[in-house]
């Protein structure tokens, strides 16, 4: 099949000869016709499966009818999780729209309101953003979802890991409820099917196995923390380890890799920081340096390890969970490369319950814990709760006790929905490292 027996629009088809592209992927081939016939969608697609163009194709399609709008109030709303998939989708519609003449605008957390407030001040086709900022520009007024005619939820389960359920509620409660809503996830568990139960009508169902990446030469450990000091003592243990040779350690943000690595230089051990923050320069070195053996230890955020590829490693830290499984696979792939061996340590704490569920869901097996002699934690790792338990008073449903700062795209625990989860009983490991020489 080529693009062409899509019946995408000349401009778009031009847009992708451009790009090199002749033939759509599986995902593409399947979702596109769907969505331009209008029907909502509910797809189940992995990252690298050519998802965005999946959806953004159609819409743009949608678009290339010029309709006379109103200010703030856009025809298509694309809800993305993070800063750098709003990114990605954001360079797919310059790259694929590049021959149409489309008004759009990138609303997200963590930037200033002035440029997003001048976007929004007169009519406009195409929004993408994250969910905490889109609310707080509903609440202003600064943005009007009456005439909405197509949401699009990108990575809805990665959305939900990181709590913005009851935003995203309140999103599609703004919206016309003759829209169009395509919902497109890494996984459908029983929260996802429910969320898709309330938001779309009559969907048109795809599934797109992803490839499943095996690790046959990585063997995998979990140690449970008690809390945040817990989880540092545990991570100088493994850096004064003489087994770990190199290693990656992810943190979850870029502050913490900035700290994690100063703290691990104090304790006598070479280490540098790997973050979005630095410049490509900065970045290049520090890699070279990994290499070269000038330092041992990096400490990266998963935007910026992503597509890194040094050999030799060792180990891979999760010093924080991943909030996607499939981030948890990637990272770990990192070691064990070219038949060599090598070992994924994860940290989990009190809250981290229903992403460890999601990444044991998704490996296909549960994470042996295990236990370092004098740092052992002095409580068990807490259960994903059944739905329905949430915090009283707050309308959440399986909220669980997390450190986060409110709703506005920041700093989130894993908050959201949680399924039932029996008590862990998977074995327990324990063992010294070999540590000074010993």
């Amino acid at each position: 099949m080529s693009f062409d027996q899509l019946q995408l629009a000349a401009p778009i088809l031009q847009a992708l000869q451009g790009c090199g592209y002749s033939a759509p992927t599986p995902i593409q081939a399947k979702a596109i016709p769907e969505i331009l016939a209008g029907r909502d969608v509910l797809a189940s697609a992995q990252t690298g499966t050519g998802k965005t163009a999946a959806f953004m194709l159609p819409t743009l399609q949608r678009l290339a009818t010029l309709v006379k709008g109103s200010k703030g109030a856009p025809r298509v709303l694309v809800l993305t999780p993070t800063r750098e998939l709003a990114a990605q989708v954001t360079d797919a519609t310059r790259t694929y729209g590049r021959n149409l003449r489309l008004r759009s605008a990138v609303i997200l957390g963590g930037v200033p309101y002035g440029p997003q407030f001048k976007s929004l001040g007169g009519p406009i086709d195409l929004v993408v953003g994250t969910p905490g900022r889109i609310i707080d520009h509903l609440e202003r007024g600064s943005l009007d979802l009456s005439r909405l005619e197509v949401l699009i939820l990108d990575e809805a389960d990665r959305m939900l890991d990181m709590g913005f359920k009851e935003d995203v509620e309140k999103i599609t409660a703004a919206a016309p409820a003759e829209r169009q809503t395509l919902l497109f996830t890494a996984t459908l568990d029983r929260t996802m099917a429910d969320l898709a139960r309330r938001l779309l009508r009559e969907p048109v169902r795809i599934d797109i196995a992803g490839k499943k990446v095996t690790h046959e030469h990585i063997v995998q450990h979990l140690h449970v923390a008690d809390n945040i000091h817990h989880k540092k003592r545990l991570l100088q243990h493994f850096a004064g380890d003489q087994a770990v040779t190199r290693a990656i350690i992810f943190s979850a943000t870029k502050r913490d890799a900035d700290s994690l690595a100063r703290e691990l230089n104090a304790g006598g051990h070479r280490a540098a920081a790997l973050h979005g923050d630095m410049s490509q320069g900065a970045r290049n070195r520090t890699v070279g340096d990994l290499r070269r053996g000038k330092i041992r230890l990096l400490v990266a955020t998963d935007v910026a390890a992503r597509g890194l590829d040094v050999s030799g490693i060792s180990h891979v830290i999760n010093f924080d969970l991943p909030q996607s499984a499939e981030d948890y696979v990637h990272r770990i792939g990192r070691t064990g490369r070219a038949g060599a061996s090598g070992i994924a340590i994860s940290f989990a704490g009190g809250d981290d319950a229903l992403r460890l569920q999601r990444i044991e869901r998704y490996i296909g097996q549960r994470l042996n814990q295990s236990v370092i002699s004098g740092l052992e934690p002095t409580r068990p790792l807490q259960t994903a709760r059944p739905s329905g338990s949430g915090r009283p008073g707050k309308g959440r449903t399986g909220a669980a006790p997390g450190n986060f700062r409110g709703n506005k795209g920041k700093d989130f625990g894993a908050r959201g929905e949680r399924s039932a989860r029996p008590e862990r009983k998977g074995p327990v490991i324990e063992y010294r490292s070999r540590r000074n020489g010993a």
